[in-house]
């Protein structure tokens, strides 16, 4: 009507989207250079700096925020009020030996942050190696491959316990953790340690493949030495692992992603990961844990290492 453009009709909302976009975006480059980085659009970063001036935690804070909330669904509840699981075969295993692993061996976890920006780019290079043309690599396979020469500077992480002896292995069958619909088994790559990385990389794929299909053997679960668990692929910064039954050391990958590290005096974007492990400490003393994890750390910060 004739009051429509009446100065008091067009006074704009406290909530109005016009007034929202209207906010200048205050950021220093350095911190909308992190924002590209992080894929992060300043205009959905709420300010807490001086004056609305955007600061690099915030930046980081929203790509925390984005990363957690990523293609979360809500699923509808069942019609059941419970569900009743009988516990039998491979669920009924693994609780038996998780319970006597948890009570038997006493655990003792260190955990260490590292820039696996070159083990990144190490992964990205092998990738567009025609020598690893059609086979899997990631950042778990330099893992393993961190592990096998961290447990020849370190021999007894790579042991077991009787009540009469400990006994050494100087080779590695290699345990990988892993998901399956039956629950989870903890498969090895028999004598690791004389493998090539290409080597390496095939029988982990096979693993893999195998126990998502179900068809891992008994004798594919017998005689690890050592295990790693790639907690990482479910978005996991870290954990506490228990022991694989009869094994002295489990190494958890956490998921690698890109933070703020200090480089040279500069913080600039790096791709960083956690590491955690569990040891039996009636086997593994405090500095033998540290420093078998300290050069698990030392391979995914600088993979050229295992040249020597």
């Amino acid at each position: 009507g004739a009051q429509a453009g009446a100065p008091v009709a067009r006074a704009p909302r406290p909530d109005s989207v016009p007034a929202a976009s209207a906010v200048p975006i205050i950021a220093k480059p350095p911190i909308r250079k992190l924002a590209k980085d992080l894929e992060v659009d300043l205009a959905e970063v709420e300010a807490t700096g001086l004056v609305g001036e955007i600061t690099r935690e915030d930046v980081i804070r929203t790509a925390q925020q984005a990363s957690v909330f990523k293609n979360i669904e809500t699923p509808e509840w069942p019609d059941a009020r419970e569900d009743r699981i009988p516990v039998k075969g491979v669920r009924k295993v693994i609780a038996a030996a998780m319970v006597q692993s948890a009570f038997q061996a006493p655990h003792v976890s260190l955990f260490v942050d590292v820039d696996a920006t070159r083990t990144m780019e190490f992964v990205k290079r092998l990738k567009a190696s025609t020598d690893f043309a059609g086979v899997k690599v990631s950042p778990l396979l330099i893992m393993a491959k961190a592990m096998i020469w961290a447990v020849r500077r370190n021999p007894t992480v790579n042991s077991s316990w009787t009540d009469q002896e400990i006994i050494v292995r100087h080779y590695v069958n290699l345990g990988v953790a892993a998901a399956t619909p039956r629950g989870l088994v903890v498969p090895n790559v028999k004598e690791a340690q004389a493998m090539s990385l290409l080597e390496l990389a095939r029988a982990l794929e096979q693993l893999t493949l195998t126990a998502r299909d179900g068809k891992t053997s008994p004798s594919d679960m017998s005689q690890g030495t050592i295990t790693i668990t790639n907690i990482g692929v479910f978005g996991m910064d870290t954990g506490t692992p228990i022991l694989n039954p009869g094994e002295v050391a489990i190494v958890a990958l956490g998921t690698i992603k890109q933070k703020p590290w200090v480089v040279d005096g500069e913080v600039r974007p790096r791709f960083v990961t956690t590491i955690g492990a569990s040891f039996d400490h009636r086997v593994v003393d405090g500095d033998v844990a540290s420093r078998f994890l300290a050069d698990v750390a030392s391979i995914i910060e600088e993979p050229a290492l295992l040249l020597e």
